[in-house]
């Protein structure tokens, strides 16, 4: 109970209007500085957030007017309030910057709002633990705890050292990467393949640089992972061949631009709109919502249609059969006049009706036009295309032919044409 005694003690000689006079003017003054710094910024910023008491520049600036306070008041009497200030403003610190990094490299995941919790459970732990002086005993007791690696011994402590190091150094190059990519690529990089590329890269090449660090500063060799690296290329090369050849083919693709974000592409019989190019497969959306994750690999050995490659007009058909006696010139008007009738279809080039072929059932008529935006669904102009050709065609007099079919009717082995009745085509009395 020695710790409450010290507290108990402090309180009593210090001054606690003055210090908490100073606790409010900082935290009061950290709020205005941060509200006129905020203005204007993106809702989703890391410092301000979407409001003011959401970002990390607010419990940053209280943190450290706190801390001058406290050195100031320090040097003349006891302190408390703002002793206590300090360890809870650094775990608030500590739970925006992990929050709010998460929230803007991972939208909307569920396993990122768990780890967020964790972060904070943990860190007011701590704070209560500093404020109530037994942090540095918890911490000799966890040194003490040791574990056995062969001949390596590491103390509980040191695990935590370095999984907090770790975490937070990732953390940090997952704040950086997603900086460049609002600051620096979005406004360097206009293609979206290319800026797909460049964002991958620079999340890669950070969060590995930011795991060399945090290993170096547990004190792992970094040198003996170089037998960890001939292992890991080994098993690439053997078990995850299927694993490194999509992330290698979504890079290719992504170089290559063949396929960009935004295509209409029919892959294995399955048509829609790229959404999404990610390292290891691609995402394709159709039409009528239902969406198909292809794997990276495929879009490289397979056979990929691209409906819209470098040309973004989408063409459609339409097959129709009128009859022999109709006119052929009038019936390729209805059909064109009927698809340029359509806000959707393009004026150039403009719809072209042709009579492909003679049929028994009669004239063989296929209507081409083109559209420009086949992701708001093609079977709707493809309908209001079809009925007003129908309404044209009726209105011109012009019948739709209907299909003829010749049946014959064989007479029965039977003697007497038994199983015929009267009346049935074929059947005579003999």
């Amino acid at each position: 109970m020695e710790w409450l005694d010290r507290l108990a003690h402090d309180f009593q000689r210090s001054s606690t209007w003055l210090e908490l006079a100073l606790l409010v003017g900082a935290v009061a003054v950290a709020y205005a500085l941060s509200r006129v710094a905020g203005r204007g910024q993106p809702p989703d910023s890391v410092w301000f957030g979407r409001r003011t008491l959401d970002g990390l520049l607010f419990p940053m600036l209280a943190l450290a007017l706190v801390y001058a306070c406290r050195l100031a008041v320090a040097h003349y009497q006891p302190v408390f309030l703002l002793r206590v200030a300090v360890p809870v403003l650094t775990s608030l610190v500590l739970i925006r910057f992990v929050a709010r990094v998460l929230a803007m490299a991972f939208p909307r995941s569920a396993l990122m709002r768990l780890l967020e919790r964790i972060v904070s459970w943990l860190a007011w732990g701590v704070a209560v633990l500093w404020i109530a002086g037994l942090l540095p005993r918890v911490l000799q007791e966890l040194d003490e705890i040791t574990l056995s690696f062969g001949k390596s011994t590491i103390s509980l402590l040191m695990l935590l050292q370095g999984g907090l190091s770790a975490a937070l150094v990732l953390v940090t190059a997952l704040w950086a990467s997603s900086t460049i990519e609002r600051r620096v690529l979005d406004g360097a990089v206009s293609d979206l393949s290319m800026r797909k590329v460049a964002v991958n890269a620079t999340r890669a090449l950070l969060l590995f640089i930011g795991l060399m660090f945090a290993l170096s500063a547990v004190g792992v060799d970094l040198t003996a992972l170089s037998v960890l690296g001939g292992a890991l290329g080994v098993g690439l090369g053997f078990g995850l061949q299927k694993l490194a050849s999509n992330y290698v083919s979504g890079f290719v693709i992504l170089l290559e631009r063949s396929l960009r974000i935004g295509d209409n592409v029919r892959v294995d019989g399955f048509e829609g709109r790229i959404t999404d190019i990610k390292t290891r497969y691609t995402l394709i959306r159709a039409g009528n919502g239902r969406q198909s994750i292809v794997p990276n690999e495929s879009l490289i050995t397979q056979r990929v249609e691209n409906l819209t490659d470098s040309d973004r007009k989408f063409n459609l058909t339409t097959n129709l059969t009128v009859a022999h006696s109709s006119d052929a010139a009038r019936v390729q008007r209805i059909l064109c006049d009927a698809a340029a009738a359509q806000p959707r279809v393009l004026a150039e080039p403009a719809p072209v009706a042709y009579l492909v072929d003679f049929v028994p059932d009669g004239l063989a008529f296929t209507l081409n036009y083109w559209i420009a935006d086949p992701g708001a669904g093609t079977a709707n102009v493809r309908s209001a295309v079809n009925l007003a050709a129908l309404e044209g065609l009726r209105a011109a007099g012009i019948d739709i032919a209907p299909p003829q079919r010749v049946v014959r009717v064989a007479q029965a082995a039977s003697e007497g044409g038994a199983g015929l009745d009267p009346g049935t085509p074929g059947w005579h009395n003999p």
